[in-house]
């Protein structure tokens, strides 16, 4: 209770003041000014601690704040602008799914966590998605593969997929392409992932930002920080999804 409270505490001041000197000047009492006869030495004895009626913040905790709040402002206005499921009605599951992913796969998250009273450490967390599809395209050749849905997000504009005017299915540049029919297999690493296919293990994927390995064999576990979600669609033949969490500290 008393750490919420000192959070809430610190943010009612960084968002009350424009500037660090403001929130010491809101500190300094005309009588201050009086007997000393300095502002700057009075701004100094505020930040000591030595003046003020209020919590004493350190420069370096407001301005680390200060500069948290505007990233995850600026982020959640760019994060609105951007998402191409934003203001669909989506009544499949897979659709629903992949919008629940979408602002994390194109953006990351940026949280704040806060380790001592006055101390701000910002952390920001990655989740990336693998999406496998098993289904038939136009010419009703069965396909399965594996996409890099953050890349995938990338390189192309998914409002037509949203919309339903589209059906998202593997190609031969993503992560894994087989069409059952003509027996064509192909592998590719993608910005976020290298493929590792030579293995007893089977097919691995090696998420290069923090280097873990996402197992696709549904009989064990897919990793470290990794998820496997089967998701029950009526859209396609089979479909799951694994998702990765890496941490950054910045």
């Amino acid at each position: 209770m008393e750490h919420e409270e000192g959070v809430s505490a610190v943010d009612n001041i960084v968002t009350q003041f424009n500037t660090y000197e403001d929130f010491l000047d809101s500190q300094i009492t005309t009588l201050d000014l009086y007997y000393l006869e300095d502002e700057d030495l009075a701004r100094q004895l505020v930040e000591l601690g030595y003046r003020g009626s209020g919590e004493v913040i350190k420069r370096e905790d407001f301005e680390a704040r200060k500069a948290a709040i505007e990233i995850a402002r600026l982020a959640e206005r760019t994060q609105k602008k951007t998402l191409s499921s934003a203001g669909k009605e989506l009544k499949d599951n897979f659709l629903k799914a992949l919008a629940q992913r979408e602002e994390d796969n194109r953006t990351g998250k940026v949280t704040i966590q806060k380790n001592h009273r006055t101390f701000w450490k910002l952390h920001q967390l990655h989740q990336k998605s693998i999406i496998f599809i098993r289904d038939r395209n136009a010419h009703g050749q069965e396909l399965s593969g594996y996409i890099d849905y953050a890349h995938r997000l990338k390189m192309e504009d998914f409002e037509v997929y949203f919309t339903g005017n589209r059906k998202l299915l593997p190609r031969p540049t993503d992560l894994s392409f087989y069409n059952w029919d003509s027996h064509v297999a192909i592998l590719n690493s993608s910005p976020n992932y290298q493929v590792i296919a030579e293995n007893c293990d089977g097919l691995l994927f090696k998420y290069k930002r923090d280097r873990k390995i996402i197992n696709v064999d549904p009989k064990v576990h897919p990793g470290d920080n990794s998820t496997r979600t089967p998701i029950q669609t009526d859209l396609y033949l089979q479909v799951v999804i694994y998702d990765h969490v890496s941490r950054r500290k910045t």
